[in-house]
């Protein structure tokens, strides 16, 4: 069974254009998927309905086999999702450390030092972080939490590309080493070659595409 699915879903705006329609996928635990597409094409929008942001038009997301919105979609965020923002999310008044404990199950200093922050700047107010070490400090923030699923918009977009690169193995390894399901949307090729599974969305339509 797959850890994710999505049955049959469409998703349209208020004034009517349609962003995706009739979606099927299924997404399994163990593996790093990809999601490619224009600016505009629903990546965005899909990511958001899989971690219960957001609902379908019509169509359904399952996790373990039961519809999201059977136990709330609040539940479904709590206990299964975690998100890496394009926005980062952070608490601004907080530390790295802080911002990492909120939601974490494991020590946050060794998995911020891992992402490339020193001792001294896991402890500095996060506003007196560049771009690229706060994106670090979200990607930490979602490793460090237990739920099964990892979602990533853009996760590398701020980052040199070395940094990128080892981000994108960290976040493999989530998958790989530790069990669970990742899925990042990128506009980046070099990191949906690194997926075990690339989908890319065009004209609404979700297909697997070869890299």
């Amino acid at each position: 069974m797959p850890t994710l699915e999505v049955k049959n879903v469409s998703y349209a705006y208020e004034r009517g254009k349609a962003v995706l329609q009739n979606v099927c996928a299924e997404l399994a635990t163990g593996k790093l998927y990809a999601i490619l597409g224009l600016s505009g094409s629903g990546k965005t929008t899909l990511l958001s309905l899989l971690g219960g942001l957001d609902v379908p038009t019509q169509g359904s997301v399952l996790f373990d086999g039961e519809d999201i919105s059977a136990k709330g979609l609040e539940h479904h965020r709590r206990n299964h999702i975690s998100l890496i923002f394009q926005s980062y999310n952070l608490i601004d008044y907080m530390t790295p450390i802080e911002n990492v404990r909120l939601t974490a199950k494991l020590d946050a200093a060794p998995i911020l030092e891992r992402l490339g922050l020193t001792k001294d700047e896991t402890h500095r107010n996060v506003l007196e972080l560049s771009g690229g070490q706060q994106q670090r400090v979200a990607i930490a923030r979602a490793l460090a939490s237990d739920a099964p699923v990892i979602l990533a918009d853009e996760p590398t977009g701020n980052l040199d590309t070395d940094t990128a690169d080892e981000i994108t193995a960290i976040l493999k390894e989530s998958a790989h080493a530790f069990g669970k399901c990742v899925i990042v949307v990128t506009h980046d090729r070099e990191v949906a070659k690194q997926a075990d599974v690339v989908l890319e969305i065009k004209r609404g339509h979700l297909k697997e595409k070869e890299m």
